[in-house]
């Protein structure tokens, strides 16, 4: 997994709340392998209409925002159910962070691992932002995850993030590597244990 330090982008405002993990990646498509491309059917249900053609409206479509590696939501961004693969439809499609008043707990568990960045803003904070880059959809926002901050312009917001995620995120960890960190203390407990619980220890 990439590590995840800093990153300076523009950003796409979904000004949407309760954008849940059904919309992100429709149920249709969760048979598909990522390598078929999962980016490219993000959102698929609200980008297109039912004569599958782009919706005009829908910030995704507009060339302004092609490019775009933060994505401003609304609150409760990534609820509803825990399918992983709506994250690899998000990261796939090339963004980096979404920052949002709240998200799903488990979107957030598994954007983690996979090297996606949940920054949490207050909706003032996020309708200052998406107003700046609705004026200047060029305007450059700068998320700096070892300082929790994101700045546009003159403004610098503070983020919050679990320190957990924060720390596997700086260092491109996933659960394994998060766990191999400790190896020192594991392999410490494990020789203690054997000493105290020599019949614990098998044959």
């Amino acid at each position: 997994m990439d590590k995840f330090t800093r990153l300076t982008a523009t950003a796409c405002p979904l000004m949407l709340a309760n954008v849940n993990t059904d919309q992100l990646l429709p149920a249709r498509f969760l048979k598909w392998p990522r390598s078929r491309g999962l980016g490219t059917v993000l959102l698929r249900d609200l980008r297109f209409d039912a004569d599958d053609k782009p919706r005009g409206d829908f910030p995704l479509n507009d060339p302004r925002w092609n490019g775009a590696k933060i994505l401003l939501a609304g609150r409760n961004f990534g609820g509803g159910s825990s399918r992983e693969a709506a994250v690899y439809a998000v990261y796939d499609y090339g963004f980096r962070c979404v920052i949002a008043p709240s998200f799903g707990d488990i979107f957030a568990q598994n954007a983690v691992k996979n090297g996606l960045l949940t920054a949490a803003l207050t909706e003032d904070a996020i309708a200052e932002l998406g107003a700046a880059v609705s004026t200047d959809p060029a305007q450059q926002i700068v998320v700096d995850l070892e300082r929790q901050t994101i700045a546009c312009g003159e403004r610098t917001y503070s983020f919050a993030i679990d320190p957990v995620s924060r720390n596997q995120l700086l260092n491109g960890w996933d659960d394994v590597d998060l766990t191999e960190s400790y190896r020192d203390r594991i392999a410490t407990f494990k020789a203690a244990s054997r000493q105290r619980r020599p019949w614990a220890t098998p044959a």
